[in-house]
């Protein structure tokens, strides 16, 4: 458990350059989204379902950040700011991810099966990004503030605009 908190204060230290002091990352809203999803994660995983609902609601509420329980999300993950932020279901985080404000990562039907994206590693997200449906983004891909994806996006690209 002290090995969780330290890599995560380390690495909100290492992602927001607007840190003066270290005990001012217990005041940012990912902090506290990150340690209810690790919670509402493991209910999940472990079927008791409502509890995991539960979590991630509350979690909502004090953070403007909704991260569903049955997503799965990698190492080094990074919500800057965050408000505004929601990640589906079946949604698919991988390893060194960061996203803005704004930023959803969402379905496109009630497909019970795989129906959010898939975010492979070192991908940045611009805040107001919306992704949606079962698609893959790409490893080393950036997505730009607004941006509106649709369709997979190639390792390594940049995505701007509409991409459908």
């Amino acid at each position: 458990m002290v090995k969780f908190f330290k890599n995560l204060f380390l690495l909100i230290k290492t992602k927001d350059p607007a840190i003066h002091r270290g005990i001012e990352i217990i005041l940012y809203p990912f902090f506290k989204v990150y340690i209810y999803y690790k919670i509402a994660h493991f209910f999940y995983i472990h079927k008791l379902y409502f509890l995991a609902r539960f979590l991630s609601e509350r979690a909502k509420v004090r953070t403007g950040i909704e991260i569903h329980p049955g997503a799965i999300i990698g190492k080094n993950f990074f919500i800057d700011h965050g408000t505004g932020v929601v990640i589906g279901e079946t949604t698919i985080i991988g390893d060194n991810v960061m996203l803005f404000h704004g930023v959803t990562l969402g379905g496109v039907d009630a497909n019970p099966i795989k129906r959010h994206p898939t975010i492979e590693d070192n991908v940045v997200i611009g805040a107001g990004a919306i992704i949606l449906g079962n698609i893959t983004v790409g490893a080393n891909s950036r997505i730009g503030a607004g941006a509106i994806v649709l369709k997979d996006v190639p390792p390594n690209r940049t995505v701007v605009g509409v991409y459908k």
